[in-house]
Protein backbone atom coordinates (compact mmCIF):
# COMPACT_ATOMS: atom_id res chain seq x y z
CA UNK A 1 0.00 0.00 0.00
CA UNK A 2 2.75 2.43 0.93
CA UNK A 3 4.77 1.63 -2.20
CA UNK A 4 1.68 2.24 -4.36
CA UNK A 5 1.02 5.48 -2.48
CA UNK A 6 4.60 6.69 -3.12
CA UNK A 7 4.35 5.79 -6.82
CA UNK A 8 0.99 7.51 -7.28
CA UNK A 9 2.14 10.56 -5.32
CA UNK A 10 5.08 10.82 -7.73
CA UNK A 11 2.59 10.86 -10.63
CA UNK A 12 0.44 13.41 -8.77
CA UNK A 13 3.47 15.67 -8.37
CA UNK A 14 4.20 15.43 -12.09
CA UNK A 15 0.60 16.36 -12.84
CA UNK A 16 0.71 19.22 -10.34
CA UNK A 17 3.75 20.62 -12.15
CA UNK A 18 1.91 20.35 -15.48
CA UNK A 19 -1.11 22.17 -14.02
CA UNK A 20 1.12 25.05 -12.91
CA UNK A 21 2.29 25.74 -16.50
CA UNK A 22 1.26 29.33 -17.32
CA UNK A 23 0.29 28.78 -20.95
CA UNK A 24 -2.01 26.61 -23.02
CA UNK A 25 -0.76 23.65 -25.07
CA UNK A 26 -0.03 24.78 -28.63
CA UNK A 27 -2.98 22.80 -30.01
CA UNK A 28 -5.41 24.74 -27.81
CA UNK A 29 -4.00 28.23 -28.42
CA UNK A 30 -6.73 30.25 -30.12
CA UNK A 31 -9.25 27.49 -29.41
CA UNK A 32 -9.73 28.11 -25.68
CA UNK A 33 -9.73 31.63 -24.27
CA UNK A 34 -7.08 32.75 -21.80
CA UNK A 35 -9.82 33.55 -19.28
CA UNK A 36 -11.17 29.99 -19.38
CA UNK A 37 -7.63 28.63 -19.16
CA UNK A 38 -6.91 30.65 -16.01
CA UNK A 39 -10.15 29.48 -14.42
CA UNK A 40 -9.42 25.88 -15.36
CA UNK A 41 -5.87 26.17 -14.02
CA UNK A 42 -7.06 27.57 -10.68
CA UNK A 43 -9.76 24.88 -10.32
CA UNK A 44 -7.37 22.05 -11.19
CA UNK A 45 -4.71 23.30 -8.78
CA UNK A 46 -7.27 23.57 -5.97
CA UNK A 47 -8.37 20.00 -6.59
CA UNK A 48 -4.75 18.87 -6.78
CA UNK A 49 -3.88 20.41 -3.40
CA UNK A 50 -6.97 18.83 -1.87
CA UNK A 51 -6.06 15.46 -3.40
CA UNK A 52 -2.59 15.50 -1.80
CA UNK A 53 -4.09 16.07 1.65
CA UNK A 54 -6.89 13.53 1.19
CA UNK A 55 -4.56 10.77 -0.03
CA UNK A 56 -2.04 11.44 2.76
CA UNK A 57 -4.72 11.18 5.45
CA UNK A 58 -6.15 8.06 3.79
CA UNK A 59 -2.83 6.18 3.69
CA UNK A 60 -2.13 7.16 7.29
CA UNK A 61 -5.50 5.84 8.44
CA UNK A 62 -5.35 2.65 6.36
CA UNK A 63 -1.81 1.87 7.49
CA UNK A 64 -2.66 2.56 11.14
CA UNK A 65 -5.67 0.25 10.95
CA UNK A 66 -3.46 -2.59 9.73
CA UNK A 67 -0.44 -1.87 11.94
CA UNK A 68 -2.40 -1.51 15.19
CA UNK A 69 -4.83 -4.36 14.46
CA UNK A 70 -7.93 -2.18 14.34
CA UNK A 71 -9.79 -4.63 12.07
CA UNK A 72 -9.63 -7.67 14.41
CA UNK A 73 -10.35 -5.44 17.40
CA UNK A 74 -13.41 -3.97 15.71
CA UNK A 75 -14.56 -7.44 14.57
CA UNK A 76 -14.54 -8.62 18.19
CA UNK A 77 -16.22 -5.41 19.36
CA UNK A 78 -19.02 -5.77 16.81
CA UNK A 79 -19.55 -9.36 17.92
CA UNK A 80 -19.75 -8.28 21.55
CA UNK A 81 -22.48 -5.80 20.66
CA UNK A 82 -24.93 -8.50 19.47
CA UNK A 83 -25.77 -10.06 22.89
CA UNK A 84 -26.56 -6.56 24.16
CA UNK A 85 -29.48 -6.37 21.71
CA UNK A 86 -30.52 -10.00 22.18
CA UNK A 87 -28.87 -11.44 19.03
CA UNK A 88 -26.68 -14.50 18.60
CA UNK A 89 -22.96 -13.54 18.38
CA UNK A 90 -22.17 -16.95 16.84
CA UNK A 91 -24.29 -16.17 13.79
CA UNK A 92 -21.74 -15.03 11.20
CA UNK A 93 -24.31 -13.16 9.10
CA UNK A 94 -25.48 -11.07 12.07
CA UNK A 95 -21.88 -10.55 13.21
CA UNK A 96 -20.88 -9.39 9.73
CA UNK A 97 -23.81 -6.98 9.46
CA UNK A 98 -22.93 -5.53 12.87
CA UNK A 99 -19.34 -5.09 11.71
CA UNK A 100 -20.42 -3.43 8.47
CA UNK A 101 -22.77 -1.08 10.31
CA UNK A 102 -19.86 0.12 12.43
CA UNK A 103 -17.62 0.46 9.37
CA UNK A 104 -20.31 2.49 7.58
CA UNK A 105 -20.68 4.85 10.54
CA UNK A 106 -16.90 5.24 10.80
CA UNK A 107 -16.47 5.88 7.07
CA UNK A 108 -19.27 8.45 7.07
CA UNK A 109 -17.61 10.30 9.96
CA UNK A 110 -14.12 10.26 8.44
CA UNK A 111 -15.25 11.06 4.87
CA UNK A 112 -17.69 13.81 5.80
CA UNK A 113 -15.13 16.63 6.32
CA UNK A 114 -13.55 15.90 2.94
CA UNK A 115 -16.93 15.69 1.18
CA UNK A 116 -18.07 18.95 2.74
CA UNK A 117 -14.86 20.75 1.85
CA UNK A 118 -14.84 19.42 -1.72
CA UNK A 119 -18.49 20.34 -2.30
CA UNK A 120 -18.97 23.56 -0.36
CA UNK A 121 -15.49 25.06 -0.66
CA UNK A 122 -13.77 23.94 -3.88
CA UNK A 123 -16.86 23.33 -6.05
CA UNK A 124 -18.59 26.45 -4.70
CA UNK A 125 -15.49 28.62 -5.12
CA UNK A 126 -15.36 27.75 -8.83
CA UNK A 127 -19.08 28.07 -9.48
CA UNK A 128 -20.04 24.41 -9.82
CA UNK A 129 -21.85 23.53 -6.61
CA UNK A 130 -25.61 24.14 -6.65
CA UNK A 131 -26.44 22.05 -3.58
CA UNK A 132 -27.69 23.41 -0.31
CA UNK A 133 -26.44 21.86 2.92
CA UNK A 134 -29.91 20.39 3.41
CA UNK A 135 -29.82 18.71 -0.01
CA UNK A 136 -26.34 17.34 0.76
CA UNK A 137 -27.49 15.85 4.08
CA UNK A 138 -30.66 14.48 2.50
CA UNK A 139 -28.68 12.72 -0.24
CA UNK A 140 -26.28 11.32 2.35
CA UNK A 141 -29.10 9.81 4.39
CA UNK A 142 -30.78 8.45 1.26
CA UNK A 143 -27.51 6.67 0.45
CA UNK A 144 -27.29 5.28 4.00
CA UNK A 145 -30.90 4.09 3.84
CA UNK A 146 -30.27 2.34 0.52
CA UNK A 147 -27.25 0.59 2.05
CA UNK A 148 -29.34 -0.52 5.03
CA UNK A 149 -31.99 -1.96 2.69
CA UNK A 150 -29.74 -3.55 0.05
CA UNK A 151 -26.65 -4.69 1.96
CA UNK A 152 -28.12 -7.30 4.38
CA UNK A 153 -29.58 -9.70 1.75
CA UNK A 154 -26.50 -9.35 -0.47
CA UNK A 155 -24.05 -9.94 2.40
CA UNK A 156 -26.12 -12.86 3.70
CA UNK A 157 -26.18 -14.48 0.25
CA UNK A 158 -22.40 -14.12 -0.18
CA UNK A 159 -21.71 -15.68 3.23
CA UNK A 160 -24.03 -18.63 2.54
CA UNK A 161 -22.46 -19.19 -0.89
CA UNK A 162 -18.95 -19.22 0.59
CA UNK A 163 -19.99 -21.56 3.38
CA UNK A 164 -21.76 -23.99 1.03
CA UNK A 165 -19.82 -23.41 -2.19
CA UNK A 166 -17.33 -26.26 -2.03
CA UNK A 167 -14.94 -26.72 -4.96
CA UNK A 168 -17.07 -24.60 -7.30
CA UNK A 169 -17.15 -21.62 -4.96
CA UNK A 170 -15.56 -19.18 -7.44
CA UNK A 171 -18.15 -20.01 -10.10
CA UNK A 172 -21.05 -19.69 -7.66
CA UNK A 173 -19.81 -16.34 -6.38
CA UNK A 174 -19.29 -15.08 -9.91
CA UNK A 175 -22.77 -16.24 -10.99
CA UNK A 176 -24.34 -14.48 -8.01
CA UNK A 177 -22.48 -11.23 -8.71
CA UNK A 178 -23.33 -11.50 -12.41
CA UNK A 179 -27.05 -11.81 -11.68
CA UNK A 180 -26.82 -9.07 -9.05
CA UNK A 181 -25.16 -6.69 -11.52
CA UNK A 182 -27.92 -7.32 -14.09
CA UNK A 183 -30.61 -6.72 -11.46
CA UNK A 184 -28.95 -3.52 -10.23
CA UNK A 185 -28.49 -2.20 -13.77
CA UNK A 186 -32.20 -2.84 -14.31
CA UNK A 187 -33.58 -1.30 -11.12
CA UNK A 188 -31.06 1.52 -10.65
CA UNK A 189 -32.35 3.85 -13.41
CA UNK A 190 -35.98 3.04 -12.60
CA UNK A 191 -36.04 2.97 -8.78
CA UNK A 192 -32.79 4.35 -7.36
CA UNK A 193 -31.62 7.19 -9.64
CA UNK A 194 -35.02 8.99 -9.41
CA UNK A 195 -34.51 9.21 -5.63
CA UNK A 196 -31.69 11.67 -6.27
CA UNK A 197 -32.61 13.35 -9.56
CA UNK A 198 -35.66 14.18 -11.61
CA UNK A 199 -35.89 12.61 -15.07
CA UNK A 200 -38.25 14.22 -17.57
CA UNK A 201 -38.81 13.37 -21.26
CA UNK A 202 -36.94 15.63 -23.68
CA UNK A 203 -39.55 18.03 -25.07
CA UNK A 204 -40.61 17.74 -28.70
CA UNK A 205 -38.54 19.89 -31.02
CA UNK A 206 -35.58 19.92 -33.37
CA UNK A 207 -33.14 18.41 -30.85
CA UNK A 208 -35.40 15.45 -30.11
CA UNK A 209 -36.07 14.90 -33.81
CA UNK A 210 -32.36 14.96 -34.67
CA UNK A 211 -31.44 12.50 -31.91
CA UNK A 212 -34.28 10.13 -32.83
CA UNK A 213 -33.31 10.35 -36.50
CA UNK A 214 -29.69 9.54 -35.67
CA UNK A 215 -30.71 6.61 -33.45
CA UNK A 216 -33.04 5.29 -36.15
CA UNK A 217 -30.34 5.52 -38.84
CA UNK A 218 -28.07 3.34 -36.68
CA UNK A 219 -30.93 0.99 -35.72
CA UNK A 220 -30.40 1.93 -32.07
CA UNK A 221 -33.53 0.74 -30.17
CA UNK A 222 -34.21 4.06 -28.45
CA UNK A 223 -37.33 3.80 -26.29
CA UNK A 224 -36.98 6.85 -24.02
CA UNK A 225 -35.09 10.12 -24.17
CA UNK A 226 -34.69 11.93 -20.85
CA UNK A 227 -33.32 15.16 -19.46
CA UNK A 228 -31.96 14.91 -15.90
CA UNK A 229 -31.85 17.92 -13.58
CA UNK A 230 -28.11 17.75 -12.91
CA UNK A 231 -28.09 21.53 -12.45
CA UNK A 232 -29.75 21.16 -9.04
CA UNK A 233 -26.46 19.81 -7.68
CA UNK A 234 -23.70 20.84 -10.05
CA UNK A 235 -22.89 22.81 -13.19
CA UNK A 236 -20.88 19.91 -14.61
CA UNK A 237 -22.44 18.35 -17.72
CA UNK A 238 -22.66 14.91 -19.26
CA UNK A 239 -24.77 12.49 -21.29
CA UNK A 240 -25.11 8.73 -21.12
CA UNK A 241 -27.17 5.78 -22.31
CA UNK A 242 -28.29 2.60 -20.62
CA UNK A 243 -30.64 -0.36 -20.97
CA UNK A 244 -30.72 -3.93 -22.21
CA UNK A 245 -31.49 -5.41 -25.60
CA UNK A 246 -34.40 -3.57 -27.27
CA UNK A 247 -35.02 -1.20 -24.37
CA UNK A 248 -32.39 1.55 -24.64
CA UNK A 249 -32.57 4.99 -23.10
CA UNK A 250 -30.52 8.17 -23.52
CA UNK A 251 -30.14 10.73 -20.76
CA UNK A 252 -28.97 14.32 -21.31
CA UNK A 253 -27.93 16.54 -18.43
CA UNK A 254 -29.83 19.82 -18.52
CA UNK A 255 -26.46 21.53 -18.09
CA UNK A 256 -25.30 20.02 -21.40
CA UNK A 257 -28.31 21.54 -23.17
CA UNK A 258 -27.68 24.89 -21.49
CA UNK A 259 -23.97 24.93 -22.39
CA UNK A 260 -24.23 23.70 -25.98
CA UNK A 261 -26.56 26.20 -27.60
CA UNK A 262 -25.92 24.61 -31.00
CA UNK A 263 -28.16 21.52 -31.13
CA UNK A 264 -25.89 19.85 -33.67
CA UNK A 265 -23.09 19.85 -31.09
CA UNK A 266 -25.30 17.94 -28.66
CA UNK A 267 -26.20 15.48 -31.41
CA UNK A 268 -22.48 15.05 -32.13
CA UNK A 269 -21.94 14.11 -28.47
CA UNK A 270 -24.76 11.56 -28.75
CA UNK A 271 -23.20 10.23 -31.97
CA UNK A 272 -20.04 9.59 -29.96
CA UNK A 273 -22.04 7.74 -27.29
CA UNK A 274 -23.88 5.70 -29.92
CA UNK A 275 -20.49 4.84 -31.36
CA UNK A 276 -19.71 2.98 -28.14
CA UNK A 277 -22.90 0.96 -28.62
CA UNK A 278 -22.41 0.32 -32.33
CA UNK A 279 -18.82 -0.81 -31.80
CA UNK A 280 -19.84 -3.08 -28.89
CA UNK A 281 -17.59 -1.28 -26.40
CA UNK A 282 -20.13 -1.71 -23.58
CA UNK A 283 -20.35 -5.43 -24.27
CA UNK A 284 -16.58 -5.87 -24.37
CA UNK A 285 -16.16 -3.91 -21.13
CA UNK A 286 -18.86 -5.94 -19.42
CA UNK A 287 -17.26 -9.22 -20.51
CA UNK A 288 -13.83 -8.01 -19.33
CA UNK A 289 -15.24 -7.12 -15.92
CA UNK A 290 -16.90 -10.54 -15.63
CA UNK A 291 -13.67 -12.34 -16.48
CA UNK A 292 -11.72 -10.27 -13.95
CA UNK A 293 -14.40 -10.89 -11.32
CA UNK A 294 -14.20 -14.64 -11.90
CA UNK A 295 -10.40 -14.57 -11.66
CA UNK A 296 -10.60 -12.52 -8.48
CA UNK A 297 -12.97 -14.99 -6.84
CA UNK A 298 -10.70 -17.79 -8.01
CA UNK A 299 -7.81 -16.13 -6.20
CA UNK A 300 -9.94 -15.67 -3.11
CA UNK A 301 -10.80 -19.38 -2.97
CA UNK A 302 -7.05 -20.16 -2.90
CA UNK A 303 -6.39 -18.09 0.23
CA UNK A 304 -9.69 -18.17 2.13
CA UNK A 305 -8.65 -21.24 4.17
CA UNK A 306 -5.15 -19.98 4.94
CA UNK A 307 -5.03 -19.86 8.74
CA UNK A 308 -1.60 -18.21 8.63
CA UNK A 309 -2.90 -15.39 6.43
CA UNK A 310 -5.76 -14.58 8.82
CA UNK A 311 -3.42 -14.77 11.82
CA UNK A 312 -0.94 -12.42 10.15
CA UNK A 313 -3.73 -9.81 10.11
CA UNK A 314 -4.58 -10.50 13.76
CA UNK A 315 -7.61 -12.80 13.37
CA UNK A 316 -8.02 -16.10 15.23
CA UNK A 317 -11.15 -16.98 13.21
CA UNK A 318 -11.78 -16.95 9.45
CA UNK A 319 -14.94 -14.92 8.70
CA UNK A 320 -16.03 -14.73 5.07
CA UNK A 321 -16.11 -10.93 4.86
CA UNK A 322 -12.73 -10.57 6.56
CA UNK A 323 -11.27 -13.05 4.09
CA UNK A 324 -12.49 -10.88 1.22
CA UNK A 325 -11.03 -7.75 2.84
CA UNK A 326 -7.66 -9.42 3.44
CA UNK A 327 -7.58 -10.71 -0.12
CA UNK A 328 -8.26 -7.21 -1.44
CA UNK A 329 -5.29 -5.90 0.58
CA UNK A 330 -2.95 -8.61 -0.71
CA UNK A 331 -3.69 -7.97 -4.40
CA UNK A 332 -3.56 -4.15 -4.36
CA UNK A 333 -0.60 -3.91 -6.80
CA UNK A 334 -2.31 -6.33 -9.20
CA UNK A 335 -5.55 -4.34 -8.99
CA UNK A 336 -3.73 -1.15 -9.93
CA UNK A 337 -2.08 -2.92 -12.86
CA UNK A 338 -5.44 -4.22 -14.08
CA UNK A 339 -6.96 -0.75 -13.67
CA UNK A 340 -4.16 0.70 -15.78
CA UNK A 341 -4.83 -1.88 -18.49
CA UNK A 342 -8.56 -1.13 -18.46
CA UNK A 343 -7.82 2.59 -18.78
CA UNK A 344 -5.70 1.93 -21.87
CA UNK A 345 -8.57 -0.03 -23.42
CA UNK A 346 -11.07 2.68 -22.45
CA UNK A 347 -8.92 5.38 -24.06
CA UNK A 348 -8.75 3.34 -27.26
CA UNK A 349 -12.55 3.01 -27.19
CA UNK A 350 -12.92 6.79 -26.82
CA UNK A 351 -10.77 7.39 -29.92
CA UNK A 352 -12.85 4.82 -31.83
CA UNK A 353 -16.14 6.42 -30.75
CA UNK A 354 -14.84 9.84 -31.85
CA UNK A 355 -13.82 8.36 -35.19
CA UNK A 356 -17.28 6.80 -35.53
CA UNK A 357 -18.94 10.19 -35.03
CA UNK A 358 -16.56 11.74 -37.57
CA UNK A 359 -17.46 9.08 -40.16
CA UNK A 360 -21.10 10.02 -39.66
CA UNK A 361 -20.20 13.58 -40.61
CA UNK A 362 -20.13 15.19 -37.16
CA UNK A 363 -16.49 16.30 -37.11
CA UNK A 364 -17.28 20.01 -37.38
CA UNK A 365 -19.76 19.75 -34.49
CA UNK A 366 -17.92 17.23 -32.30
CA UNK A 367 -14.76 19.30 -32.12
CA UNK A 368 -16.41 22.49 -30.72
CA UNK A 369 -18.63 20.35 -28.48
CA UNK A 370 -15.59 18.73 -26.84
CA UNK A 371 -13.91 22.12 -26.50
CA UNK A 372 -17.02 23.62 -24.93
CA UNK A 373 -17.37 20.72 -22.47
CA UNK A 374 -13.70 21.10 -21.55
CA UNK A 375 -14.17 24.82 -21.00
CA UNK A 376 -17.43 24.65 -19.07
CA UNK A 377 -16.26 21.81 -16.83
CA UNK A 378 -12.91 23.60 -16.31
CA UNK A 379 -11.09 20.35 -17.08
CA UNK A 380 -7.30 20.37 -16.96
CA UNK A 381 -5.78 21.80 -20.14
CA UNK A 382 -2.19 20.70 -19.44
CA UNK A 383 -1.69 17.07 -18.47
CA UNK A 384 1.38 15.06 -17.68
CA UNK A 385 1.61 12.11 -20.13
CA UNK A 386 2.51 9.51 -17.47
CA UNK A 387 -0.23 10.72 -15.12
CA UNK A 388 -2.91 10.74 -17.80
CA UNK A 389 -1.84 7.32 -19.12
CA UNK A 390 -2.15 5.85 -15.63
CA UNK A 391 -5.30 7.61 -14.40
CA UNK A 392 -7.39 8.82 -17.32
CA UNK A 393 -10.06 6.59 -18.86
CA UNK A 394 -10.60 9.34 -21.47
CA UNK A 395 -7.77 10.83 -23.56
CA UNK A 396 -6.84 14.48 -22.93
CA UNK A 397 -8.58 17.02 -25.18
CA UNK A 398 -5.38 17.76 -27.11
CA UNK A 399 -5.06 14.13 -28.18
CA UNK A 400 -8.74 13.82 -29.06
CA UNK A 401 -8.74 16.95 -31.24
CA UNK A 402 -5.60 15.77 -33.03
CA UNK A 403 -7.18 12.38 -33.70
CA UNK A 404 -10.45 13.96 -34.90
CA UNK A 405 -8.57 16.21 -37.34
CA UNK A 406 -6.62 13.23 -38.66
CA UNK A 407 -9.76 11.10 -39.05
CA UNK A 408 -11.61 13.98 -40.69
CA UNK A 409 -8.88 14.31 -43.33
CA UNK A 410 -9.06 10.57 -44.01
CA UNK A 411 -12.83 10.77 -44.34
CA UNK A 412 -12.51 13.70 -46.79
Amino acid sequence: MIVMYIFETYLDMRQHSALKLPSLPKTLVGVISQEKFEKSRAYSLDKSHFHFVHEFVTILMDSAMLFFGILPWFWKLSGGFLPMVGLDPENEILHTLSFLAGVMIWSQITDLPFSLYSTFVIETRHGFNKQTIWMFIRDMFKGILLSVVLAPPIVAAIIVIVQKGGPYLAIYLWAFMFILSLVMMTIYPVLIAPLFNKFTPLPDGDLREKIEKLASSLKFPLTKLFVVDGSTRSSHSNAYMYGFFKNKRIVLYDTLIQQCKNEDEIVAVIAHELGHWKLNHTTYSFIAVQILTLLQFGGYTLVRNSTDLFRSFGFDTQPVLIGLIIFQHTVIPLQHLVSFGLNLVSRAFEFQADAFAVKLGYAKDLRPALVKLQEENLSAMNTDPLYSAYHYSHPPLVERLRAIDGQDKKTD
